[in-house]
């Protein structure tokens, strides 16, 4: 009833004010066929600019007396449902339509928006989440969007160490945390974030279920929980698990977990977890997750925690080791074995030569 699905459809709505320049304003100006009669942002240093052939502008009435604008387009981000419906309300007021991108607040659960639009005999209309095609497909569909977290553009002030591996289950959680004991044995003060269901071994600052998450918000816990360890313990270093690969065969779906969490992090260096003859997994392998990680943020892994748990080569533990690093030029160790001190030096000493 109140959901957009088409272009033809929003057509029918010209010619738009358009609130929100980011990629959403600009993607909705786009369209075939829509006509963009001005722009407006709350951003000050937006304002003045031109965006889409317009000038950006900071008032609505002025802009709706000064055009043929029929119609507002609300395309802000999740995170900004304030000033969505702050324009909903005055855009209505002034008697216009209004179409929303509401993902994080649809409109059948704002009843008031609702009958106010009707009392000023104007429209009020939501672009699809399209949930339909994929019930339609599965059977099922969440009832709305489940990206809630506002998106943060935040930079670590700390030095951050990304714990990532081949597959699920390969020691990520394990290496994360011994880097941590480790870290204070020497006199650090470490910050451990887990993002796993089964965050609670010590030491661990905090703990999120990113898989409980929607993939898009995983990244903002991620930077988040970055922001409240710098604000409540001034850490040295920062150390971060990861979930899944970037490169697991055969199990896909948990693999955008792993990109989300990389990308949140913003690692200055990076630490890669793999098991030997994993008895449910499908590693692609070391050299593959190291080019993953490399190609996808701008860092280096330094060092390798090798899982000795399901280890049936016919050669020694010791030669598997030398291999590993002669083969990668990175130390591989085993975590239980001391491991986490030699990963630790590797780490501050790319740290440092970096100048962080």
């Amino acid at each position: 009833m109140y959901f957009v699905a088409s272009v033809q459809e929003l057509q029918e709505y010209n010619p738009f004010i358009i609130i929100g320049c980011g990629g959403g304003g600009e993607k909705f100006a786009n369209f075939a066929g829509i006509k963009a009669v001005g722009f407006i942002d709350d951003n000050k240093q937006k304002q003045g600019q031109r965006f889409c052939d317009n000038i950006i502008s900071s008032d609505l009435h002025t802009l709706a007396e000064t055009t043929d604008a029929r119609s507002v387009a609300i395309m802000l981000p999740i995170g900004a449902e304030g000033s969505a419906i702050k324009y909903a309300v005055q855009a209505i007021d002034l008697g216009l339509n209004v179409v929303s991108s509401f993902r994080s607040l649809p409109l059948h659960r704002n009843q008031s928006l609702l009958e106010f639009a009707k009392s000023k005999n104007v429209q009020i209309k939501e672009i699809s989440p399209r949930l339909d095609v994929v019930k339609k497909l599965f059977g099922r569909a969440p009832a709305t969007c489940t990206e809630v977290l506002p998106k943060l553009d935040y930079k670590p002030k700390t030095p951050v160490v990304f714990v990532g591996g081949t597959s699920q289950e390969c020691g990520k959680r394990t290496t994360t945390r011994l880097l941590g004991q480790t870290a204070q044995k020497m006199g650090l003060n470490p910050g451990v974030i887990s993002t796993d269901e089964m965050g609670l071994e010590q030491p661990v600052d905090l703990n999120f279920r990113a898989g409980s998450l929607s993939v898009m918000d995983v990244a903002s816990a991620v930077m988040g929980s970055i922001r409240y360890i710098e604000e409540e313990k001034s850490p040295d270093i920062i150390f971060i698990e990861s979930q899944s690969s970037l490169t697991e065969r055969k199990n896909p779906h948990p693999r955008g977990l792993s990109a989300s969490i990389l990308a949140g992090a913003q690692p200055d260096a990076a630490i890669v977890c793999h098991r030997f003859n994993h008895p449910y997994r499908y590693p692609m392998g070391i050299e593959q997750e190291i080019k993953a990680i490399e190609s996808m943020e701008p860092t280096k892994v330094v060092g390798i925690s090798l899982n000795l748990r399901n280890f049936t080569e016919d050669k020694s533990k010791a030669d598997i080791f030398s291999e590993c690093e002669k083969k990668y030029m990175l130390p591989a160790v085993d975590i239980f074995q001391g491991g986490a001190s030699i990963l630790l030096d590797a780490i501050t000493e790319y740290i440092e030569y970096r100048g962080h």
